[in-house]
């Protein structure tokens, strides 16, 4: 956190998943809460971040890719290439998608929607 934001203003978050909420996970976090802030995020509340997203267009991607990546270098060379070919309005349209999500989530009131 430091290296990424060295103006202090960084906040970690993590969505509260059970293999983020382990035992092991939580006392990490807990013997370093004083290195960063941690934007605490109800357990198994419904997904918002868009990273999801992209994460899910990298993954499809890579599992078409022909031949497939083999070792970690090579999953690594193939997702850099993948980063640069999502189109610029994909990523923007995420973006945008936000308002709406957010919406919906105030709408059920924290359960679950369609994004």
């Amino acid at each position: 956190m430091s290296i990424v934001h060295s103006d202090g203003l960084g906040q970690f978050q993590q969505d509260n998943a059970t293999s983020h909420a382990s035992r092991i996970a939580t006392k990490w976090l807990q013997e370093h809460s004083s290195d960063f802030r941690h934007f605490h995020w109800p357990p198994k509340s419904p997904e918002m971040n868009i990273i999801e997203d992209i994460r899910d267009a990298l993954i499809h991607a890579v599992e078409n890719r022909s031949p497939p990546p083999r070792t970690p270098m090579d999953l690594w060379i193939v997702l850099k290439d993948e980063w640069r070919e999502l189109p610029p309005r994909y990523l923007q349209t995420l973006v945008e998608s936000m308002p709406h999500r957010v919406a919906a989530l105030l709408c059920v009131r924290g359960g679950p929607t369609r994004y």
